[in-house]
């Protein structure tokens, strides 16, 4: 009996360790911490909820949020949930978005465009944690509607999610990247002319 008990501990720790091993270059940023009460028989019970965005600097990025009575436990528990709802966002050169979008949840809206080398992330905190996470390295972004920090953070990964790379635009619509990289190309042309 002890001995599969040991063994059920045993294989707990090696998946601790394979995770362990698999998170060491993930960045974790805190987004906000507000301080909750609820109200029971003998007056107000206090905890802390915490909003994270977690990432690994190359294209993937996901967001939790944790509640418990101390500040630490609530990072923690949102923390693992940001690693459980991670998302892959393409990259132009690794560096920006490939196009501009529009990201919506409740009242908050959230512009968010492509910029050229140099120009740096801005954008306001909640979004500016996402890109830094996300490894984003040139963008312009601009929240309207709301400064909640969990609208705004839903907001920008549901832009994200209509995120596209010419390669997949290529790929549904039976053509070549290059037919597709070309037109936008030619159409600045025309703009700058």
């Amino acid at each position: 009996m002890a001995r599969q008990g040991g063994e059920r501990e045993g294989g707990q720790d090696r998946g601790r360790d394979r995770q362990d091993r698999d998170d060491p270059e993930l960045l974790e940023r805190l987004v906000s911490i507000n301080r909750v009460a609820k109200v029971v028989k003998g007056g107000r019970r206090f905890g802390f909820s915490a909003l994270v965005v977690v990432g690994d600097g190359k294209g993937r990025a996901g967001h939790g949020s944790g509640k418990a009575r101390e500040v630490p436990e609530a990072i923690r528990k949102a923390t693992e949930q940001a690693k459980r709802v991670m998302v892959r966002v393409p990259l132009r050169e690794s560096r920006t978005l490939h196009h501009d979008v529009i990201g919506h949840f409740g009242a908050g809206l959230v512009v968010v465009r492509a910029a050229d080398a140099g120009t740096g992330i801005i954008a306001g905190g909640p979004m500016r944690a996402i890109f830094e996470a996300l490894g984003v390295q040139d963008v312009v972004a601009k929240a309207v509607g709301t400064s909640n920090p969990h609208n705004m953070v839903k907001a920008t990964f549901d832009a994200l999610k209509h995120m596209e790379s010419p390669r997949s635009v290529a790929a549904r619509r039976g053509k070549k990247v290059g037919d597709i990289i070309g037109r936008r190309e030619t159409g600045d042309a025309r703009e700058q002319a």
